[in-house]
């Protein structure tokens, strides 16, 4: 059995806002304010897709049992949305971490890259080579 997409838009706003516990204004209000923004259809209706429904109720949540306003609201989704992007920008660069030693290079210009294991830079190219060992010192 396939998994639903939680990104598919699929639900109306009066679903959406059944779904989520609230009335379809607040709705309106979040998208006016950049909380919950749904995708549109060619008629411009708005339609919701689970994940929407899951932020509609976190914020709700954040609002009513923590006392945050809507500002401190979309500062924290903001920052949700930037931890998310950098966890996976972490798990894709996981591979390329190692465990043992790693090499970088180093141009005149001074930007850093790691260099592959196996690969040699040229002298002639003014790089300089430092080892890490990855110790705490």
């Amino acid at each position: 059995m396939q998994q639903p997409d939680v990104d598919e838009p699929v639900f109306l706003i009066s679903a959406a806002a059944e779904l989520a516990g609230m009335h379809a204004q607040t709705l309106r209000q979040y998208d006016r304010l950049g909380l919950v923004v749904p995708r549109r259809r060619a008629g411009g209706g708005r339609r919701y897709s689970l994940r929407d429904v899951a932020t509609l109720r976190e914020v709700q949540r954040l609002s009513q049992e923590e006392g945050i306003n809507l500002a401190g609201i979309a500062r924290i989704l903001m920052l949700t949305k930037k931890v998310e992007l950098l966890e996976r920008e972490v798990e894709r660069l996981r591979p390329r971490a190692d465990v043992g030693s790693r090499v970088f290079t180093s141009a005149p210009s001074g930007s850093v890259v790691i260099v592959e294991r196996g690969r040699r830079t040229r002298r002639d190219e003014g790089r300089s080579l430092v080892v890490w060992r990855g110790g705490r010192g």
